[in-house]
């Protein structure tokens, strides 16, 4: 949500809140959250939206910044169970970067990790380090069924998506993802019902991505 500044360089909560309840999703992966900065004149902007979307929020700080903290930030329609923010490998030259993980249950599924992520945008070095260590974080099997969802800063085909790929992953944007993805485990079951991108060139500097997943395991 680029600290909640759209491409016109004002800062309207309702104008994003818009547009995500115009998706009415479930659960959504927000990246550029500020919370009390000085930027976005001491808003949290993630309790804010929020509000606006009726949602249950957490928030994932990825570095303090401006008197606040920056970082990543998940709603859910779902009551949020645990929220656990998972630092990632980052180098003093450049901005720290995290993945927020929360557990909720959505009804006959039982309980699932959603995982929000935004890697570094200046390093490949970096984005490949982040990628092994959060396959290390999320193994390709046991364990709750699993989303991983943001913005990868890393092209389709990239050495950064191949580590993902190669541990198990699925890409269920593709062949459409550019550096926003949505992602899967190979051994959960889910079915990709839908993928819409949305042209939307002022709320954000990025398109919103919307999949549709149908589940269809034992749960």
């Amino acid at each position: 949500i680029h600290h909640g500044e759209g491409t016109d360089e004002r800062f309207d909560y309702e104008r994003l809140a818009g547009v995500i309840n115009g998706l009415a999703p479930d659960i959504v992966a927000l990246q550029e959250v500020d919370c009390g900065t000085e930027r976005a004149s001491g808003v949290n902007q993630a309790k804010r939206l929020a509000r606006l979307c009726r949602m249950h929020y957490a928030f994932g700080q990825a570095m303090p910044y401006q008197g606040g903290q920056y970082g990543d930030a998940i709603f859910s329609r779902f009551p949020i169970e645990k929220t656990v923010v998972h630092p990632l490998p980052y180098h003093s030259d450049f901005e720290p970067r995290a993945a927020v993980e929360v557990v909720i249950r959505p009804a006959g599924i039982g309980p699932l990790s959603f995982v929000d992520t935004h890697l570094c945008h200046r390093s490949e070095e970096l984005r490949i380090q982040q990628t092994r260590r959060l396959c290390e974080l999320l193994p390709s099997k046991d364990g709750n069924p699993v989303i991983l969802a943001g913005d990868f800063n890393s092209r389709p085909g990239s050495e950064p998506m191949n580590v993902l790929l190669s541990a198990g992953w699925i890409d269920v944007v593709a062949p459409r993802s550019v550096i926003d993805y949505i992602l899967v485990r190979a051994g959960d079951a889910w079915a990709v019902k839908e993928v819409v991108i949305v042209d939307e060139p002022i709320a954000s500097d990025h398109n919103p991505v919307l999949a549709v997943l149908e589940w269809s395991g034992d749960n």
